[in-house]
């Protein structure tokens, strides 16, 4: 039973990776994007790499279902606006 409601846990995991770099793009890009092990597999790439998790799970499925490669619509600029805010305050924390 037990790993029954693990696997019905992944199921619902979701988990998008943009990319933001001023200097080439407009806008912030879908660079990896998913549901269950993939979505676990981006967290742990994540983490890994000191990537910092911003956890927002409407927005994260809005960014799969954008499909990766895609540079967010204007729609999404303020929700992502917030995750850039929240990266911008933790880089200011650690000094970089």
């Amino acid at each position: 039973m037990e790993d029954a409601v693990k696997d019905k846990d992944v199921r619902r995991d979701v988990a998008a990776a943009l990319r933001y770099d001023s200097s080439r793009d407009s806008a912030p890009v879908v660079v990896a994007a998913g549901t269950g092990r993939m979505a676990q597999k981006i967290v742990e790439v994540a983490r890994r790499e000191g990537v910092p998790l911003y956890q927002d799970s409407e927005l994260a499925k809005t960014l799969c279902d954008l499909g990766i490669g895609v540079e967010i619509p204007p729609r999404l600029y303020e929700a992502v606006a917030k995750v850039l805010v929240f990266v911008a305050r933790l880089d200011e924390k650690s000094g970089l």
